[in-house]
């Protein structure tokens, strides 16, 4: 009887011991915390509209598993200063100026201005043992919204009647939709956790569509469907919360 409950006990604990190594020998998951910087060129019906733009923004990313997959949220703002349109043609006199209402000239400036939002799946190629293991090259497919319009910047000295409250939003050309995102770039993890950091090109595609019902410098309504492409670098800094032991600390 004493031999049996021996070898019970033995049994057991080979069993917990066993059980209690499995999850260290897999890598479990890190959760990516990130903030980014680019710049983007429009390609297409866009670029008749705006010129060259800088993005900035960031996401949160859960990277996991010995095949390094990663599910993740991105948001993104866009802004540039340069707008080929001008929404403002049929406010201005022959000479090209705005008048406000004390009859003086408005310095009414146009920007552009946008936002991206949305999911994305992807995963990480390791391509070096002496990096860690979810660092390599990054691939991520994504869908959202893409928003673009036209900022219309107020003289701070003077009113301009025909531009102000909602009147506005018949010159801004709002327009937003589905979007498809790709992401080509490097993810670099330290072992000591020191350095991360990512760096890729980007692109997006967007299905986007006037908002407005109506457009004061056209006497229409816009409803065309536009394909808004944009392609660019993004270059950014990650913060790592690691669900697992680190393979290495260095002091």
């Amino acid at each position: 009887m004493m031999k049996s409950r021996l070898a019970l006990c033995i049994l057991f604990g080979w069993w917990v011991g066993l059980f209690a190594q499995k999850p260290q020998s897999e890598p479990q998951g890190v959760l990516l915390s990130k903030f980014t910087y680019g710049a983007q060129l429009p390609v297409g019906s866009l670029q008749k509209r705006f010129g060259s733009n800088f993005i900035a923004g960031g996401g949160i990313d859960w990277q996991w598993g010995k095949q390094n997959w990663v599910v993740g949220i991105d948001a993104q703002y866009l802004f540039g200063n340069q707008v080929k349109e001008d929404p403002l043609a049929g406010l201005r006199t022959k000479e090209g100026y705005i008048i406000g209402n004390d009859r003086e000239v408005a310095d009414i400036n146009l920007r552009e201005r946008g936002f991206y939002f949305g999911l994305s799946a992807g995963k990480v190629f390791s391509v070096s043992s002496k990096a860690s293991p979810r660092a390599g090259f990054r691939i991520n497919l994504g869908a959202g919204l893409l928003q673009h319009k036209i900022r219309i910047q107020d003289d701070p000295l003077r009113t301009v009647a025909q531009l102000t409250g909602e009147y506005k939003k018949g010159y801004d050309r709002l327009s937003n939709g589905l979007a498809f995102q790709q992401y080509f770039g490097y993810q670099a993890m330290s072992k000591d956790r020191r350095s991360n950091f990512m760096a890729g090109l980007e692109f997006f595609q967007g299905l986007t569509r006037s908002r407005r019902s109506f457009d004061f410098t056209t006497q229409s309504k816009f409803t065309q469907l536009h394909l808004s492409v944009l392609v660019g670098v993004r270059v950014g800094w990650i913060l790592p919360f690691y669900a697992d032991k680190a393979e290495e600390i260095y002091y």
